[in-house]
């Protein structure tokens, strides 16, 4: 709409006169707002600066990035944190293509997440006549999106929105993509006809109530077991379903492993919390729950040593209930003797419904034996983390920030990297639910600052970020956004001055070797030059002031942790996924 009025009027706040028009523009602002979509991520832009514009100036609250990729990013960890789909606007092609990533990652993770992109005309596209960016979007976003859709016609914006919402968050969630093409937003409608075009979607991610035969057999198969173990994932943390998940955990007494962006379901420190025995209970256990849990290569694919095989392909003998949404994921890798397909919350009160009170806890044995294991084993850790090396190293570097962690645990806690993401996950607890965020399942580098924009953003909560200094470098001029936006944000950078090691040589003596860093960058000074505070720390005594202060003040913060450069790993922990480091 093309003046103050008619904007106020598309609201219903005043009456308007019948010939007042909404445009393309007005018409996507309404239909996000009346699907209780508040908060747009993205980059201005050719063909929609003035979609920000408006949203802004209609009350949306418009978060303008400095890469579309981390847009993407802060949306699609958005859609995790609130069950909403994240929003991420971009331009066209070149725009569009920097946030496709980030819906890819959405689609792989299960985030509910819709990328909205301008785009060249459908008849310039199609007979590729050389518009500016052009691309056919749609073509390339289908492969990578969980659906994909395009608006040609002002009066269809409404059901592209709707359906793009619903496929969003229904089912097993995702990313979705929406082509919106430049001339789309000077079409208009008649007002009434533009309002009554719009969709406000009912329901859209209705339970899906497992079978009573399927709650059956797994309640069997777990009864009957003489070494359980549940294993719970993203998804479970997810649903949202906090309560019954702990309530099945505690009445059933078998102990659990929190995949990383799980942990705090439970606080890690619960006494059934396996985690400090993982390379024993895998194994070891004979019956294994999965709630909201893949059996991909996080798992090791539900074979192999990890699981007790003799080979790399061999399976364990486990049995295997899975908990999860979509039926298709059953059987993905090894047999799944007790598939339970629906919601979490729905499939985890069925479970409860059914555990009587003659529930019989796991054998002794195998409760003593994880004990054991994890009494050992943390032993192990809290000597390793009383060391003070000089030079800092990941160990006594994390264990500041656990300690602050434990100290804040509705802190959010974004966490990103090799190292600095393997070492963090096993050394800093976490104690609510959905307060850890991390890279997902494809361990993707560049989901650090947008999910700290993002996690502010929408949980108003203080947040920490781990990062390697590697890491870091994808995102890190995000630095500016954080600063413009005054988000209580602490970024603190493990920098051991290279990717694994900052110790690498050219054989031929000609540059710096492809994993090595300049040396003492002064990653605090990028923070400073945009306002923010930035803190050298050579000391944990250091680290500890510096976090300190930044979560006493909320003021946007990036302290460089400088550690010993030989400290780290080849690929982390996953150096078997690595076929040069196999030959070491």
């Amino acid at each position: 709409m093309g003046n103050v009025e008619t904007q106020v009027a598309a609201t219903g706040d005043v009456q308007q006169p019948a010939s007042a028009t909404m445009d393309g523009f007005q018409l996507v602002i309404d239909a996000l707002k009346l699907n209780g979509i508040d908060t747009i991520y993205g980059l201005p832009g050719i063909p929609i600066t003035d979609l920000t514009r408006r949203a802004q100036a209609d009350g949306m609250r418009v978060l303008s990035f400095r890469h579309e990729q981390s847009a993407g990013y802060a949306a699609s960890i958005a859609g995790f944190l609130t069950q909403k789909p994240g929003i991420c606007l971009t331009v066209s092609a070149p725009g569009f293509l920097n946030g496709l990533n980030a819906l890819a990652h959405a689609t792989t993770n299960c985030f509910p997440m819709i990328l909205i992109s301008g785009s060249s005309e459908r008849e310039i596209v199609d007979l590729q006549q050389g518009d500016y960016e052009e691309m056919d979007q749609l073509a390339i976003a289908k492969p990578l999106a969980k659906a994909a859709y395009r608006v040609l016609h002002a009066e269809d914006i409404g059901v592209g929105i709707a359906r793009a919402i619903r496929a969003a968050v229904s089912g097993r969630p995702g990313g979705v993509y929406l082509d919106l093409p430049g001339k789309l937003f000077a079409q208009g409608l008649e007002a009434a006809a533009g309002r009554n075009s719009l969709i406000q979607v009912v329901d859209p991610a209705p339970r899906q109530i497992p079978a009573p035969d399927s709650v059956q057999r797994a309640l069997a198969l777990l009864k009957g077991a003489n070494k359980p173990l549940i294993i719970l994932g993203k998804g479970a943390a997810y649903a949202q379903a906090d309560a019954e998940i702990r309530a099945l955990i505690e009445k059933t007494g078998i102990p659990y492993l929190p995949m990383s962006m799980a942990k705090g379901l439970l606080p890690d420190t619960h006494e059934q919390c396996a985690s400090a025995a993982r390379s024993f209970v895998l194994p070891g256990a004979d019956v294994v729950m999965l709630i909201g849990a893949r059996l991909n290569w996080l798992l090791s694919h539900g074979k192999g040593k990890t699981w007790g095989g003799k080979s790399a392909k061999a399976w364990g003998g486990q049995q295997f209930v899975q908990v999860d949404i979509s039926p298709q994921e059953a059987d993905s890798n090894v047999r799944i003797d007790a598939p339970v397909v629906g919601d979490i919350g729905s499939c985890v009160a069925a479970l409860l419904a059914g555990i009587d009170k003659g529930w019989p806890k796991p054998p002794a044995e195998w409760l003593k034996a994880i004990h054991d294991k994890k009494t050992a084993n943390v032993a192990k850790m809290t000597d390793t983390l009383a060391k003070n090396p000089s030079p800092m190293n990941f160990h006594s570097a994390l264990n500041v920030v656990r300690d602050i962690v434990k100290a804040n645990p509705d802190a959010m806690l974004v966490n990103e990297g090799a190292n600095a993401l393997d070492f963090t996950r096993s050394i800093v607890d976490m104690y609510k639910p959905r307060k850890r965020i991390d890279v997902g399942t494809w361990g993707i580098m560049g989901i650090g600052m947008g999910y700290c924009v993002a996690a502010a953003v929408t949980t108003k909560q203080p947040v920490i970020a781990v990062e390697g200094d590697s890491a870091f470098g994808f995102s890190g001029m995000e630095v500016e956004t954080i600063c413009r936006y005054k988000l209580p944000v602490c970024i603190v950078i493990l920098n051991n001055n290279g990717v694994y090691k900052g110790t690498d040589l050219d054989p031929t003596g000609r540059d710096p070797a492809p994993t090595v860093f300049v040396k003492g960058a002064r990653y605090e000074m990028l923070m400073q030059a945009f306002g923010g505070v930035g803190v050298r720390a050579t000391t944990p005594a250091e680290l500890r002031s510096a976090m300190e202060d930044a979560l006493r003040s909320g003021e946007p913060t990036l302290i460089n942790a400088v550690i010993d450069e030989t400290a780290g790993t080849e690929s982390g922990r996953i150096t078997a996924l690595n076929p040069t480091a196999k030959k070491k």
